[in-house]
């Protein structure tokens, strides 16, 4: 007999889950379940354009979705075309791995009238299901946070449409970012330097265009015995802060577009005018008291002149049917990726792995060692039984409710139809923006 395991999401999480299942003892047939007519989830949909090189895992997730346990069930959105019931019916066992697309919260005063990170992203890594416009009639931007998207959005709003066109943007976000008016982009931290989390190479790399110089304001730009403690024990921040101090104070070049640093500020209200748009962003000095970096406020308050905010703080889980969720944690609850009812009790044949178990943080290398511990979980407590269906009765019952299923051959030629797009164009690939156009790449005849 073989276990049929159904995991529904088809970003790294999912994929490394399948991967392991199908190098165990036990013999699986695994059907990845995914919202969108491609896979790979935030390695498609969230890494910055201008970063082909983070995306080159796609390869080796290629090769998992190319294995013959292994089925592709794209444009499958999980709580509209089939419900937790129903694959539980057809379902040894059930892996969630649906990731975290929204944002975290500010919790200040007039954000409402901010404007997401993770929004963004998916706009400019054309997103079939989000609008093709993106408002950039501002000079000046405010972006919060001191994480990799927030480099990535500060770096995407401040270079110019022609230098972002060598990668694999459609004409609709290369027409938007070619029309922009932004000429600065605020970069703010609410701690000191030696807690930025940037990652090395990707702040160095803020400073390689042409068009964009990097300015790292030395208000705030303090490191005290905490932080040195901190830095001592983080060798990736030793080298952020090394790199973050070799540019303060540092003398303008002229380019036409920069970046600013700004440590040690926290926002504390964005402010509008009458008609709703955003003039202000209000930040208050902060200092850390402790070795973990905690902030307090120093009372001093400034004003930035600035027309949109974006919230970089994080990404956030949301809640799923038929699933409990932890709103404060936003995750599923479980234990080791056993999801775990309202009573804290095991839900049979129900696992979690990636974000949504563990919430937005760690790197991809984290996600495989997730995966492999859920995994070992269903392995150790899933036998195969007699209802389980065949892939022909899944097949037939996503038929019978008209999904347009589109399999791994049809991800196939989507694939490659985008890189026949980009060779025209003598660019690796030009992501296919919507989902009709995706669905109807993915169906073209072979040839």
């Amino acid at each position: 007999m073989t276990l049929r395991v159904a995991i529904v999401g088809g970003g790294p999480a999912g994929i490394y889950a399948a991967d392991i299942l199908t190098k165990s003892e036990t013999p699986v047939s695994v059907d990845i379940l995914e919202r969108l007519p491609a896979p790979f989830g935030l390695v498609r949909y969230g890494v910055a354009p201008d970063h082909p090189r983070i995306k080159e895992i796609i390869k080796a997730l290629q090769r998992v979705l190319a294995k013959p346990e292994v089925r592709f069930l794209g444009n499958v959105e999980y709580g509209v075309d089939v419900k937790l019931d129903d694959l539980r019916e057809m379902y040894d066992a059930v892996v969630i791995a649906t990731g975290a697309m929204a944002d975290r919260d500010l919790g200040i005063p007039g954000e409402e009238h901010s404007l997401g990170a993770a929004d963004f992203v998916s706009w400019y890594d054309a997103h079939p299901d989000v609008p093709q416009e993106w408002p950039l009639d501002a000079t000046s931007v405010a972006v919060l946070g001191v994480g990799n998207v927030a480099l990535d959005v500060a770096r995407v709003l401040a270079k110019t449409g022609e230098e972002m066109l060598v990668t694999d943007i459609p004409p609709h976000v290369h027409a938007g970012l070619s029309a922009k008016t932004i000429t600065d982009v605020h970069v703010f931290a609410r701690r000191g330097p030696a807690y930025a989390k940037f990652s090395p190479l990707e702040l160095r790399e803020l400073n390689h265009s042409p068009n964009v110089e990097v300015v790292v304001h030395p208000e705030g730009f303090d490191v005290d015995a905490h932080g040195m403690a901190h830095i001592a024990q983080h060798k990736a921040q030793k080298m952020v802060l090394n790199t973050l101090t070799s540019w303060v104070g540092a003398d303008p070049v002229g380019k036409p577009h920069r970046i600013h640093l700004h440590f040690a500020e926290a926002p504390t209200e964005i402010v509008t005018d009458a008609a709703g748009k955003v003039t202000t962003l209000r930040t208050e000095r902060t200092h850390s008291p402790d070795e973990d970096g905690n902030v307090v406020g120093t009372g001093e308050v400034t004003d930035w002149d600035v027309q949109q905010v974006y919230r970089a703080i994080g990404y956030r889980s949301s809640a799923l049917p038929g699933l409990p969720f932890d709103e404060r944690a936003a995750v599923v609850p479980n234990d080791g990726g056993r999801v775990l009812d309202l009573d804290g009790v095991p839900i049979p044949g129900t696992y979690v792995t990636g974000w949504i178990k563990r919430g937005p943080v760690g790197l991809i290398g984290h996600t495989k060692s997730d995966a492999a511990e859920t995994v070992g979980h269903l392995l150790a407590e899933t036998t195969e039984t007699a209802t389980a269906r065949t892939p022909e009765d899944v097949d037939a019952y996503f038929a019978e409710r008209d999904v347009d299923i589109v399999t791994h051959a049809g991800w196939e030629r989507l694939d490659a139809h985008e890189i026949a797009l980009g060779a025209a164009e003598e660019r690796l690939r030009v992501k296919v923006a919507t989902r009709a156009d995706m669905i109807r790449a993915a169906s073209m005849l072979e040839g």
